[in-house]
């Protein structure tokens, strides 16, 4: 019988709530406690709520379900509260940086963190590693949507006069995109000045960009997402070596049981902090090595 995994939530959002969903599926991991500053329950609701992460005791690992530009600094506290860490931080040129910090304080304190653990980065990370193994010499392109995506969303909200939003993910092709973002403005900036910020953030300043008001954005609310991962290479000497994998999914849902499965493998590291491909794939899953071989290789 495996050791149960002791987990906290932090952040009850779409990804925080489908990850408590997720923990409570798995066979070798237990629900503490989930972690909101605002310690909102709604009814019908069976969680258990705290403002602060103080108010949990004997966790193994904590589950950041924050937005990215949180979690550099959530992760480091937890860490140095003697916590292991997950979490799907999405900013990718700020990675590797992110990394070699973390991996200071995670050594120090003898503790593990596993960063950048969402679909992308994260399992798609992995996708275009093996692709690379299949194909060294080529190109890869990347294709997200079209479909939400949370970190942008989560970006638009934070900017000043913006009430609600929906970041949308175009694909355009070979690996470029455009932004469709939908907002309803709070009547503390006009739709001028609040477009302007969005097309000035770092999340949207690489892509084309387009802004909509509307009244209402629960009314187009939908989390669905994918990814096609396409790869022209060539294998020793043979060209034309066409790879590709295609995913389409529920965002917050996929995002947490891959941060989950996460969980599991941050037990099983040394100090130190982690991306996936750092990790062998065996470690995220709950069978024997010897059940994965027979059934996998």
């Amino acid at each position: 019988m495996a050791e149960i995994i002791k987990i906290a939530v932090i952040g009850y959002g779409n990804v925080g709530k489908a990850t408590t969903q997720a923990v409570r599926e798995e066979p070798d991991m237990e629900l503490i406690g989930v972690v909101e500053p605002l310690g909102v329950v709604k009814n019908g609701e069976d969680v258990k709520i705290v403002k602060n992460f103080s108010e949990l005791s004997n966790v193994d690992v904590a589950i950041i379900c924050t937005p990215s530009r949180a979690v550099t600094q959530i992760t480091e506290e937890i860490i140095s509260s003697g916590v292991n860490t997950v979490d799907s931080f999405d900013i990718h040129e700020e990675i590797l940086d992110f990394q070699k910090k973390l991996d200071v304080t995670c050594k120090a304190n003898k503790k593990v963190a596993i960063i950048s653990a969402g679909w992308d980065p994260g399992i798609d990370s992995i996708i275009r590693g093996l692709f690379l193994a299949m194909a060294p010499k080529g190109i890869t392109h990347t294709n997200f949507g079209p479909g939400m995506s949370m970190g942008h969303t989560c970006a638009v909200k934070t900017i000043k006069g913006v009430k609600d939003a929906l970041s949308i993910t175009v694909p355009v092709g070979l690996g470029l995109h455009k932004r469709v973002v939908y907002i309803e403005l709070d009547g503390k900036e006009t739709i001028d000045v609040v477009e302007g910020s969005i097309k000035k953030d770092p999340y949207f300043i690489k892509d084309e960009t387009v802004v909509i008001e509307v009244k209402d954005i629960s009314k187009l609310m939908s989390v669905s997402h994918g990814v096609t991962i396409e790869r022209n290479g060539v294998s020793g000497i043979t060209h034309n070596q066409i790879l590709k994998y295609e995913c389409k999914a529920n965002n917050p849902a996929l995002t947490s049981q891959i941060m989950v499965s996460s969980a599991r493998a941050v037990t099983r590291q040394e100090p130190g902090c982690y991306t996936v491909i750092d990790i062998p794939i065996k470690d995220f899953l709950f069978e024997d090595r010897d059940s994965l071989i027979k059934s996998l290789v």
